[in-house]
């Protein structure tokens, strides 16, 4: 019987070991933890978030709740474990990040096709093998990684936003409500006025940064810029960011504040919320400093602080294939935010894709060749046909799908559409490609 060797155990090696084995494919899935971890990790558990425990939008008028429900109608064991757990989060799709963790590690560990061994690696294995290492690859593995690709490794910088403790809010100056007050009232709304907003971004803009080597504003990546950055980019940058106050009016007052941060639960129990968008490199005390003068906040209990890591990423549209597939050495694929996928879900897709497409190939079967009309499939054509002299990480978005022959009005009609096209071409792959043994 065929064997693949993955290594790593995040969204998308845990993905990419678990559709190989649903297809009859024996795979040995190494895992670093808990002998070593990276600074960013915590937990011994496989598909540890470590940022935001947000997949985002489960709206299939926005293209990362289309990428979801694919990935859902294609066997996901990502998606079938963060249903499962998922927290209270408005329109978006939020899990209980330990639950979640949980129950992938012991789908995987469970399985009878699947053999874990909890080492480092340190060389590309033999055989077939796929790398879903993450954007924190370093040491040896990452040297022979950078020698097989001619050095074309790129990096950004990825930020993770503090939590505290809903007990330590003051609710007397916040509220708990969604924005538009679209679905339920899942977050809690933190209010400043024009005084205290001008306080505070004013402090964060010079608030002391922690050590980072080599880091610059311009080499940030957009998606998850951290906070302070966005501070010195303009007094009213935050006001139309992350603090916006539309569709949030205050209880209290009747009126929209002049500015508004978020908080999103984070656990099940709903006793631990992040901040939304604060995604920072602040030293520590800076943080409780200067995050304290949110007056709702002033009092917060901070369980665990943001931090900045930086994170690798390969030049992919030179070096692999629609299959994540290194070109000069197609035995090797690679999988997750290291090929330029931005984002959990974007990086659980990408393994996805590796393994439906390894085990046909190792099965003697004709690929399955995702059109760019998928979600799955625009997104790894990004990856392998992107422009190589400027390639930039990438959430998934309908910009990356081919347009509609007709003319529909509205953004959001136009959206269900693309979904609904989507859709129905994976309906129509799904028979002949989803789990067919064990």
């Amino acid at each position: 019987m065929s064997a693949v060797t993955v290594v790593g155990a995040g969204l998308a090696g845990s993905e990419c070991a678990w559709q190989l084995a649903q297809r009859g494919i024996d795979v040995t899935l190494f895992e670093m933890k808990p002998q070593k971890r990276s600074p960013a990790h915590v937990s011994d558990d496989f598909a540890e978030l470590v940022c935001s425990n947000s997949l985002r939008s489960d709206e299939l008028t926005n293209a990362v709740g289309l990428l979801k429900e694919e990935m859902r109608r294609l066997g996901s064991l990502i998606m079938s474990c963060a249903d499962a757990h998922k927290v209270p989060a408005g329109g978006a799709l939020a899990v209980d990040r330990e639950g979640f963790a949980r129950a992938v590690t012991d789908r995987l560990t469970s399985h009878p096709r699947v053999t874990v061994r909890h080492e480092e690696v340190a060389s590309v294995p033999d055989g077939r093998v796929v790398i879903a290492t993450g954007p924190l690859t370093d040491g040896p593995l990452a040297d022979e990684i950078a020698r097989l690709t001619g050095g074309e490794g790129l990096h950004f910088f990825d930020a993770v936003a503090p939590i505290v403790t809903l007990e330590s809010v003051d609710m007397d100056l916040a509220w708990f409500a969604s924005r538009y007050d679209k679905g339920t009232s899942d977050y809690v709304n933190c209010s400043l006025e024009k005084d205290a907003y001008i306080a505070f971004v004013t402090e964060l803009a010079r608030a002391e940064e922690a050590p980072l080597h080599g880091f610059e504003d311009a080499g940030v990546f957009e998606g998850c810029m951290p906070v302070e950055v966005m501070a010195r980019r303009g007094l009213d940058t935050l006001r139309y960011g992350p603090l916006k106050p539309v569709g949030l009016k205050d209880p209290k007052t009747g009126r929209e504040p002049y500015a508004v941060v978020q908080l999103r639960r984070d656990n099940a129990e709903g006793t631990l919320y992040n901040l939304v968008g604060f995604q920072t490199h602040l030293r520590f005390p800076e943080q409780r400093r200067v995050f304290s003068m949110i007056p709702a906040l002033r009092d917060a209990q901070f369980v665990r602080y943001g931090v900045m890591h930086r994170n690798t990423y390969l030049n992919s549209p030179k070096l692999l294939d629609r299959y994540y597939r290194l070109r000069s050495d197609p035995r090797i694929s690679f999988a997750g935010q290291m090929t330029g996928v931005e984002g959990y879900i974007e990086s659980a897709a990408s393994g996805m894709l590796v393994g439906i497409e390894t085990a046909r190939e190792l099965l003697g079967e004709e690929p399955v060749n995702f059109p760019q009309e998928t979600a799955l499939g625009a997104l790894a054509l990004y990856v392998s046909s992107g422009s190589v002299g400027d390639f930039q990480p990438m959430n998934i978005n309908f910009g990356l799908i081919p347009p509609l022959d007709h003319r529909v009005r509205g953004k959001r009609n136009k959206n269900a559409e693309l979904s609904a096209r989507s859709l129905s071409i994976v309906d129509t792959l799904a028979g002949g490609i989803t789990d067919q043994t064990t």
